[in-house]
């Protein structure tokens, strides 16, 4: 089964904050539960199963899109000079101002993964795999996965730069999944307008199960803590 994200944003200068709502999908002749598979139309708001989002996710959309939006402000965030020339390199092609020949889009030239967060703007669903130890992200787009460490590990001081970071997650009561990450490279974007990140990015996310079939998703930190102007986080050192 899947969900789906719809977005609403607000950006600081040290933090952003952004959310978008998944819902479960489900496809024909599945049987889920037992039962048979329900189109998104006929989503069930029964209650949700405790300490559990293992399934298939998707953004929600607009009914017809394929994808709506690049970012998930209304406004740019502010940014330091270093910043700022990392944002007019980028040439993002989305909005039609650069051929893809000109802009600079990692994912678009190089084949780059999308990172954390832009890889919920590509509007492919995901799945939540539980284990024990860890749950793993498992998205259709470029069959990138993500694992999140759940056995009570810290964040490491010094990780290695990962395309999507070192993550670990717990439970917030029954409903609730934090994740926090770090240990990111800087060949990714924040979202799909070439908004820029150094390698001290530091991402926190809450997913929040709504019902059976629905799940929202928060994005309550996303800045970078570094001692030289980096990205667009000058007040968070």
């Amino acid at each position: 089964m899947a969900r789906a994200l719809s977005d609403s944003s607000a950006a600081l200068a040290a933090v952003l904050i952004f959310s978008c709502a998944l819902h479960a999908q489900y496809g024909a002749g599945t049987a889920v539960g037992g039962q048979r598979a329900q189109n998104n139309n006929n989503a069930s708001t029964a209650p949700a199963p405790a300490r559990d989002l293992q399934g298939v996710w998707m953004r929600r959309t607009p009914k017809g899109a394929f994808g709506s939006g690049a970012t998930y402000t209304k406004d740019l965030p502010e940014m330091t000079p270093w910043g700022q020339e990392k944002f007019k390199e980028a040439k993002d092609s989305n909005g039609g101002a650069y051929t893809l020949d000109q802009t600079k889009n990692p994912v678009l030239t190089r084949c780059y993964p999308p990172g954390v967060p832009r890889v919920y703007f590509h509007p492919y669903p995901f799945e939540f795999v539980q284990t024990p130890k860890y749950l793993l992200m498992i998205f259709e787009y470029d069959h990138t996965v993500r694992r999140i460490y759940t056995d009570g590990r810290p964040l490491p001081k010094d990780p290695d730069p990962l395309w999507l970071g070192y993550s670990v997650g717990h439970w917030e009561g029954d409903a609730t999944f934090v994740v926090d990450t770090v240990g990111f490279n800087e060949k990714t974007w924040l979202d799909r307008l070439g908004v820029p990140h150094s390698d001290q990015l530091h991402v926190t996310e809450r997913f929040h199960r709504v019902d059976r079939d629905h799940t929202s998703w928060r994005c309550t930190k996303c800045s970078d803590y570094v001692e030289n102007p980096a990205a667009h986080f000058p007040q968070h050192r």
